[in-house]
């Protein structure tokens, strides 16, 4: 079996990837790198021509950008069930590159004090912060989870974004929103790597 490696850092998205790597259940190794230094390194950017984490080495395929590296899990450790079947996977994609797409980049803008007036919110991919809203309302509604009634892959991308933007203020506090992240984690994998990240933690800093 290839062997799994995880870049990472307690204080980056890696939290997303580590807990997606909980819920397949998957043997890993984790490197965990560091701001400025071990992340701008050669031997790192050969990996990420980025300079940030997270990111996956399985054999030898690199996958980097959060939801690409859940999507890629997802389909690499099938046993774990975390993505419905091809035919039914149109809710799953959906929902989950609308939260890597519209819902980061609006969530940004607006926390960076970016609005977006009238008519050139036809030139953003998201139009408006409340447009988004509105449509992550409508997602998170409309079944147990994300992609219907099966917690998935998806859950685990858009679950984590809504989890931090209630915790940090930065989407609309919405019943729905608090009733969804809650659900989403809820879970032991989700415990787990928690754990694991906030035992990383440096010791003058907060864990998440």
């Amino acid at each position: 079996m290839a062997e799994l490696v995880f870049y990472t850092n307690p204080m980056s998205r890696g939290r997303i990837v580590r807990w997606m790597i909980e819920e397949t259940g998957a043997e890993y190794r984790e490197e965990v790198l560091h701001y400025g230094t071990t992340m701008k390194a050669a031997e790192y950017l050969a990996v990420n021509p980025m300079g940030k984490v997270p990111a996956i080495r399985h054999g030898d395929q690199v996958v980097t950008e959060c939801a690409a590296i859940c999507a890629y899990l997802a389909d690499a450790f099938p046993d774990a069930k975390l993505a419905p079947e091809p035919a039914r996977r149109g809710a799953y994609y959906r929902w989950m590159f609308f939260a890597a797409g519209p819902l980061e980049a609006a969530v940004t803008n607006r926390s960076m004090g970016f609005k977006i007036e009238g008519e050139k919110q036809m030139m953003a991919g998201y139009g408006s912060f409340e447009a988004v809203m509105d449509a992550l309302s409508v997602a998170v509604k409309a079944s147990p989870w994300i992609a219907g009634d099966d917690f998935t892959a998806a859950d685990v991308y858009m679950g984590a974004q809504i989890g931090w933007g209630l915790q940090f203020g930065t989407i609309e506090k919405r019943p729905e929103f608090a009733d969804y992240a809650k659900r989403a984690t809820d879970r032991d994998a989700y415990r787990r790597a928690t754990a694991k990240d906030d035992a990383l933690m440096p010791k003058d800093q907060p864990a998440a």
